[in-house]
């Protein structure tokens, strides 16, 4: 059932815990003039997704009936591309003979032409098709063990954007092996929180914002207000969120990615749930990053990019992008190093170094 909250009239913050850099939403929830801002709730894809819409009283209704719209859009493109339920659309497209080019969804073939973009890009780091290598380190965490050198040599045999071909014109996907499968748990969700926001905006809701875990977008700024502050936490989390590195935002996307909470010890050696597709096993360097982009699905999938890339190939990644910003936070000898995009800061109002270390508390 959505959950609808009118905001409060008082001066304190509303926060917005999330997965990964615990992005926050700091935005004052006190009611300007007739607009109140009301905030709902659903999960879906394994997390909760929160649509906080500022709206005048009598337009409540229409509201209401426009966020159950976005959440059901949310539904669908779960339905379709969650690689965990057997019969997404994506899983049958994993199950398809080789050979056969499949009809896909506008959705579908829209994040695999996305996905295969920044695959190219980024030499094979970010790879939809890594679902054998990400499956089998899965079970690797779950069992406590490492997969061996044969196993991991199988899986990344059955991965690689190249082994498909994407008819534009038929919106076919063809396969040229089988065994493969796919993942799409590092664009889906910022895909997913794009078209929600557009369904607001659309039905005249403009001051909006979509977040689902470590994605938000945001549409136009709050009443008064020169955009949406965001708080970024960052690898050692715990922080007050008075204390958090403050972002302000309007009509664009960010983004977090990085090693927090999810990960696997073993003979001292601290492995990510993040999995590289070089190796085949979890990331062993800590590292995150937020990423600003115009849309959630761009942020989304940089983010994870870039966190893949490691800082020097990252940076330099994201440094030749036009309109897109990232920050990069990794432990070293127990403390916090920043290193930024040029562009980056002028969403703090800091003038901060490009590059600084920072005591891990």
């Amino acid at each position: 059932m959505t959950e609808l909250h009118p905001a409060q009239n008082s001066v304190k913050k509303a926060s917005l815990p999330v997965r990964l850099f615990c992005i926050a939403l700091l935005s004052t929830i006190t009611a300007r003039g007739e607009e109140k801002l009301y905030t709902f709730k659903e999960p879906h894809m394994g997390i909760e997704f929160t649509i906080r819409s500022w709206a005048e009283e009598d337009q409540t209704g229409d509201l209401t009936l426009l966020t159950r719209d976005a959440f059901a859009r949310i539904a669908a493109l779960n339905r379709s591309l969650s690689d965990y339920l057997p019969e997404s659309e994506i899983n049958q497209l994993a199950k398809a003979p080789a050979g056969e080019a499949v009809p896909v969804s506008d959705d579908l073939f829209t994040l695999f032409e996305k996905a295969g973009r920044l695959t190219a890009e980024t030499d094979g780091a970010f790879d939809v098709t890594a679902g054998p290598i990400i499956r089998l380190w899965r079970l690797g965490r779950k069992n406590r063990e490492l997969p061996t050198a044969d196993q991991i040599a199988s899986a990344k045999a059955r991965t690689g954007f190249h082994h498909l071909v994407l008819d534009r014109e038929k919106r076919t996907i063809l396969k040229k092996i089988d065994g493969m499968l796919f993942d799409l748990g590092g664009i889906a969700k910022g895909y997913a929180a794009d078209a929600a926001l557009a369904i607001l905006k659309e039905g005249g809701f403009p001051r909006t914002l979509v977040a689902a875990s470590g994605d938000i977008v945001v549409g136009d700024a709050p009443p008064g207000e020169t955009g949406w502050r965001i708080g970024i936490e960052t690898l050692e989390i715990g922080h007050d969120l008075k204390d958090l590195e403050k972002i302000t935002l309007v009509n664009t996307a960010i983004s977090t990615s990085g090693d927090t909470r999810r990960y696997l010890e073993l003979d001292g050696v601290r492995y990510s749930h993040i999995v590289s597709t070089r190796t085949g096993l979890g990331l062993t360097e800590r590292i995150g990053a937020s990423v600003i982009a115009p849309d959630a699905t761009t942020s989304d999938s940089y983010a994870t990019a870039v966190v893949l890339l490691g800082t020097k190939e990252g940076l330099q990644f994201i440094e030749n992008k036009r309109g897109i910003e990232c920050q990069i936070v990794a432990l070293r000898d127990g403390r916090e190093v920043f290193t930024h995009s040029d562009g980056f800061l002028q969403f703090q109002g800091t003038n901060r170094q490009k590059e600084s270390p920072v005591a891990a508390p």
